[in-house]
């Protein structure tokens, strides 16, 4: 499996996230504590929006692990956004090739992905016929996730990200089932437009691996006034994590078992319950 992030809010040097933090994700590159694997070193990826740009994200993606990747260090010490994506890769199979790293990028949309698909190889040409012919060629690589990305595109993730991913995980249920797969989905997936972020957890079994999100930051303040960085940060910047990047009391929350989190949520609530659409 993988170990991914999201971050939204006030703008910030990306290395402020994913290499100062106590347990950063390029810690948990190599030393996972909640991850199947511990070690994941089968490619890495960014995805960015500028907040001076045209909405398009920029991706940078390589097959080597993050932990000793020196480009992937000097990038992330000179670029600085509001919203971003990262994630490091432990394949399920699939090659380890540029085109299978994430994020994935259609438009203004990423997408990232930990889980798989079970048996997706018996599942692979359904799943691809029911892409939209228009973005079949779109497919770069040879991964479930990025199926997973066009098959959400091609049921609305325009019009209705939530009703898009629900649709998707419904045909991945479905078609398991048919093929006689007992637990098909295994899934949490950020995906953004670019002003906010969506992020899900889910699986058919109903344990899925693990996704955190952190407090508002003026809770975080409030508790930890010495973090330097935190006085810069706006009040509903705040970050997702497949496992938090410290252990701090109180400023990680577990996203619930079949649920989703929008940042910013514009709501009273953290979370909402997430079924997959049949």
């Amino acid at each position: 499996m993988c170990r991914w992030l999201a971050y939204s809010g006030t703008p910030v040097l990306l290395d402020t996230v994913l290499y100062r933090p106590e347990h950063s994700l390029i810690n948990q590159s190599l030393k996972s504590r909640l991850g199947v694997e511990s070690t994941n070193g089968d490619g890495f990826g960014l995805g960015w929006y500028s907040a001076d740009g045209n909405g398009t994200p920029a991706v940078f993606r390589d097959i080597g692990p993050a932990w000793n990747n020196r480009n992937l260090q000097e990038l992330a010490a000179h670029v600085r956004s509001p919203l971003f994506f990262a994630h490091v890769r432990a394949s399920t199979g699939s090659a380890i090739q540029q085109t299978n790293c994430h994020p994935f990028r259609h438009g203004r949309w990423l997408w990232m992905h930990n889980g798989a698909i079970g048996d997706f190889h018996r599942l692979q040409r359904d799943l691809c016929m029911a892409v939209d012919p228009a973005l079949f060629s779109c497919i770069e690589g040879s991964t479930d996730s990025e199926v997973m990305f066009y098959l959400a595109v091609t049921y609305g993730l325009d019009q209705d990200p939530p009703g898009a991913v629900a649709r998707m995980a419904g045909l991945v249920e479905r078609l398991g089932k048919e093929h006689g797969v007992a637990e098909p989905l295994q899934m949490t997936v950020a995906v953004s437009d670019g002003e906010r972020v969506w992020a899900f957890r889910y699986s058919s079994q109903g344990k899925s691996r693990s996704l955190y999100y952190s407090s508002r930051a003026d809770t975080v303040r409030h508790l930890y006034p010495e973090i330097d960085y935190l006085r810069e940060v706006s009040d509903d910047t705040r970050i997702v994590v497949s496992e938090p990047l410290g252990d701090l009391p109180g400023v990680w929350n577990e996203l619930p078992e079949s649920s989703y989190a929008v940042v910013p949520s514009g709501r009273d609530v953290d979370y909402l319950p997430f079924i997959p659409e049949f």
